[in-house]
């Protein structure tokens, strides 16, 4: 591991401050990342349940964020692809937490998957897959 959870909430603080507050690591080790986001009114849509842009948000970080723990900080590594599925509707304002682990992770690209559970729901409310472009000379 190139980077810890000390080292990559600085490195979130640093490069993306605009969204660093709204997220607390778990867990990082070799096997993958835990990602908590507190679900709160920002984060609903019409009806009362936590929008998909938010559960994107929190696969999409959690996928950053455990390959940079493999790799070392990498600001410009970029999202290429993401497929989510949506499989429950999450509650307003319960804890979400996305398990991450990295599927592959070659010179240029790296595929992870994120599966996300509300505190308040029983099984997953979400699951995404995405791909990264690692830039070169990391």
């Amino acid at each position: 591991m190139r980077m810890d959870i000390g080292a990559l909430d600085d490195f979130l603080a640093r490069e993306f401050p605009q969204v660093a507050e709204e997220f607390a690591i778990e867990r990082s080790d070799p096997d993958g990342l835990t990602l908590r986001l507190d679900a709160g009114p920002r984060h609903l849509r019409p009806g009362g349940t936590v929008s998909g842009p938010t559960l994107f948000a929190l696969a999409d970080v959690g996928v950053y964020l455990a390959i940079l723990a493999r790799i070392g900080p990498a600001a410009l590594a970029v999202t290429t692809n993401c497929s989510i599925d949506f499989l429950r509707r999450p509650e307003a304002e319960a804890p979400l937490r996305a398990d991450v682990r990295i599927l592959k992770l070659g010179r240029r690209l790296a595929v992870g998957d994120a599966l996300i559970r509300s505190q308040a729901s029983e099984g997953p409310v979400a699951r995404a897959s995405l791909t990264y472009s690692i830039p070169p000379g990391r």
